[in-house]
């Protein structure tokens, strides 16, 4: 059967007219988009916290069982569409003969990647400014106390801030500005296996130089008393989170994604590429952390404050923790390409713009955006525009950004795609689509994506309103 509807009953752009080189290239470019931040130092920290390995295995239960088959919906999605969120969204509800409302749920979509790249590339920019702070020698010596006044002092200078914050989003928009082939193909052709290559050297670094028993102790001993619903509920959550399905991220790649590529497999490499990356990083901060008597516990400034400290202490330090920046730089900026593809596919089709002219504009609207992330470290600091609400008394702007995505955007977009895919595509177009025949595996997707899947994450969402 035909993957595209028929162009003269729409009113609306052309499919795209790039797709990736190789299946490797989706793949990396799908890995990096999956791999970011979180799972550098919110993953192994929520690991450790929550009960180890028995955290693991609620967690990659999860990542089976509810966000790959998301995954896979969204993939289903755009390679039937092959446009922007929006645009394919409208083109499948046409076909079907569906409302047109679902058009929308592109654009829920598109919103959340500009709102999370606004802050993303804020906190990114950090990572770059302190590549060039370790490697100086800044942190040579110092005691913790400070090591957090030096990042104190980085955050009360929002000229500073915001000079790293642009420099990361114009890295950004030079390798979308040069489309699939030319930008993205070849900036992941170096950058993953930077990634790769960089965590593996650290993990080694680690295992010689850190107290590399105490810290696997930390990240795998089950501890199955510290497993309560809200653990197992926070591990569906990071699982969802985790392979970035909700937003139209998958479904922009897929777009590209040439009829011959297996969906079920390629689900299957990125979510175990992306749990893997995760471990390592684990695997890599925490011996060094133990080895030094600091606090595992400290999230965000695990990364910026306690193991710039333990940088500045050992041999070395300034090295490894360039190194270790240079990787966190990398993580985010995979994802940052994953989101701003996202946003200039729908630019694109705008009158048929070029993307070298869409991407800048659109990375001028980001940074705008992003000023307010930086001014709720400084002059915002004390600013709560919802503190009549006991929720949200205490949030900054800031908070208020990254709640809105992680707690509303993103889980109510992605249970909208599952159901999508799996109440309103035809079983014909699945089954077309995923290439495993009628049998089992089809039919443990199609009750994992109508069924399993949405109740496991309006749990979540429940749980994270509360």
């Amino acid at each position: 059967m035909s993957r595209r509807g028929p162009a003269e009953d729409l009113n609306i752009a052309t499919s795209v007219t790039e797709s990736w080189s190789t299946r490797l290239a989706f793949l990396m470019a799908s890995i990096g988009a999956a791999v970011g931040l979180g799972n550098i130092w919110k993953f192994p920290y929520t690991l450790g916290s929550s009960g180890g390995s028995a955290f693991v295995l609620i967690y990659v239960a999860a990542i089976f069982l509810v966000a790959t088959p998301i995954m896979m919906s969204e993939m289903i999605l755009g390679r039937q569409g092959r446009m922007s969120a929006p645009n394919t969204m409208r083109k499948l509800a046409q076909r079907i003969g569906a409302s047109r409302r679902w058009e929308w749920l592109g654009w829920w979509g598109l919103l959340a990647m500009f709102v999370v790249l606004s802050f993303y590339s804020v906190i990114a920019g950090w990572a770059l400014a302190y590549i060039f702070k370790t490697a100086s020698g800044t942190f040579t010596g110092m005691s913790a106390a400070q090591t957090a006044e030096v990042f104190d002092q980085f955050l009360h200078r929002p000229l500073e801030m915001s000079g790293w914050h642009a420099a990361f989003l114009a890295i950004t928009v030079f390798i979308v500005a040069r489309g699939i082939k030319g930008g993205i193909e070849k900036a992941v052709h170096v950058l993953m296996p930077t990634l790769f290559f960089t965590l593996v050297a650290l993990v080694i670094y680690a295992a010689i130089a850190g107290d590399f028993g105490r810290g696997i102790d930390f990240l795998f001993s089950a501890d199955f008393s510290k497993i309560t619903p809200g653990v197992a509920l926070a591990a569906i959550g990071q699982a969802f989170f985790s392979v970035n399905v909700g937003i139209g991220m998958v479904l922009t790649y897929s777009a590209y994604l040439p009829a011959d590529v297996n969906l079920p497999r390629s689900a299957g490499i990125i979510a175990v590429g992306d749990t893997v990356v995760a471990l390592l990083a684990g695997m890599a901060i925490f011996p060094i952390v133990f080895a030094n008597g600091l606090d595992p516990a400290t999230g965000p400034g695990l990364i910026f404050v306690t193991l710039s400290t333990a940088f500045g202490q050992m041999p070395g330090g300034a090295i490894v923790g360039s190194v270790f920046f240079l990787l966190i730089l990398v993580a985010a900026l995979t994802s940052s390409i994953a989101i701003l593809e996202g946003l200039t596919l729908r630019a694109e089709e705008l009158e048929n713009r070029s993307r070298k002219t869409m991407a800048p504009l659109l990375g001028l609207g980001i940074f705008v955006l992003g000023l307010a992330t930086v001014l709720s470290f400084n002059h915002w600091e004390d600013l709560h525009l919802l503190a009549f609400l006991p929720t949200f008394s205490d949030k900054t702007i800031f908070d208020l950004l990254d709640y809105l995505v992680s707690n509303l955007l993103m889980p109510i977009g992605g249970m909208m795609f599952a159901l999508f895919a799996g109440w309103r595509l035809s079983r014909e177009t699945t089954v077309a689509e995923l290439a495993v025949g009628d049998g089992p595996l089809y039919k443990s997707w199609r009750f994992l994506t109508r069924i399993v899947a949405p109740l496991a994450i309006a749990a979540v969402f429940i749980f994270n309103l509360d």
